[in-house]
């Protein structure tokens, strides 16, 4: 029985796992890969997982002993879940630990645009105070209309921190909330066309890729603000890019990126977009609860064959 580790592990889960356990690394792509997997792939039974592309079939295939991919994160996108489980293979994530962190990344970022926070600071350390004189007039967060795209743990941990600011909020999912005090808005489209503020709060993956596109950007309009601490293959980048630019947007604040950890050029450049390197779930303590919450899957599953948080498969078309 052995443990493969896929990617890089946090300090501390790794710290946690070399305490009790000594991983198998798997080597990136190509002819070592596949003299590894030949010479240990009938011996593994666990996945720990910590991000980066490639837990598919064709890895699952390789594995023909494996039963479970312990995934440190909340996000499964990463993962074929969909082939895991006609496998039989079990996974889990680290849901609810780091909601509540991620959410006040996102109330920072909606109030570092609304009221452009960072460009202020600049406008100070450039000397622009004393030379153009005071800082423009910019928007309040209090008051405003925030929809949020994705009402799960996450989504609903942002419009709880909404409340003191008196927003009106309004979300979009792919079922209603049964008792859910927000309005429900049938699509996408419709929820951004409704509000100042859309927060992108869903799942990553292929059901959500590019989910917030071109026609959605467009509908939130040229006052509207996009927030995304979700994933950025749930937006359309190039579409967000081309508006931004053009005045069909007034900004965005961003901890998410297409292709992490390399931002377009063509955003950086831009004044109205604040852009975090993936920061919503990085503090020490919620990390280290993550870090917990992983090896309890881990050791979980290595006593009792159970997974203490088990990622529910999508239902089948």
């Amino acid at each position: 029985m052995s443990i493969l580790q896929v990617g890089r592990l946090e300090p501390q889960l790794a710290e946690l796992v070399e305490q009790s356990h000594r991983p198998l690394l798997l080597p990136p792509p190509g002819p070592d890969r596949a003299r590894f997997l030949a010479e240990h792939g009938n011996a593994v039974t666990v996945v720990l997982a910590s991000g980066g592309p490639g837990l598919d079939d064709e890895l699952f295939a390789a594995l023909p002993r494996l039963g479970a991919i312990v995934n440190n994160g909340a996000g499964v996108d990463n993962i074929d879940v969909e082939a895991a489980a006609r496998r039989g293979i079990g996974v889990s994530n680290t849901p609810d630990v780091l909601s509540d962190t991620v959410a006040d990344t996102a109330i920072g970022l909606m109030l570092m645009c609304l009221r452009r926070f960072g460009v202020a600071d600049r406008y100070v350390r450039e000397g622009r105070w004393s030379a153009d004189g005071a800082f423009p007039y910019a928007r309040d967060l209090t008051g405003s209309v925030v929809g949020i795209l994705g009402l799960g743990r996450l989504g609903a941990a942002v419009a709880e921190r909404l409340q003191p600011f008196d927003c009106t909020v309004a979300y979009h999912n792919r079922r209603r909330v049964e008792g859910s005090p927000y309005r429900y808005a049938e699509s996408a489209r419709e929820l951004a066309q409704s509000v100042d503020v859309l927060v992108v709060a869903t799942a990553g993956g292929k059901g959500t890729e590019k989910l917030v596109d071109r026609e959605v950007l467009a509908a939130l309009g040229p006052q509207g603000y996009l927030i995304n601490i979700a994933r950025g293959s749930v937006v359309d980048e190039d579409a967000l890019i081309e508006l931004l630019s053009t005045g069909a947007l007034a900004g965005a604040g961003l901890d998410v990126f297409a292709d992490e950890p390399h931002v377009p050029a063509a955003l950086r450049a831009l004044d109205n977009v604040v852009l975090f390197p993936h920061i919503g779930s990085a503090t020490k303590r919620t990390r280290r609860a993550m870090a917990q919450l992983t090896l309890r899957n881990l050791e979980s599953y290595l006593s009792t064959g159970e997974l203490v948080t088990p990622v529910v498969p999508p239902a089948s078309s």
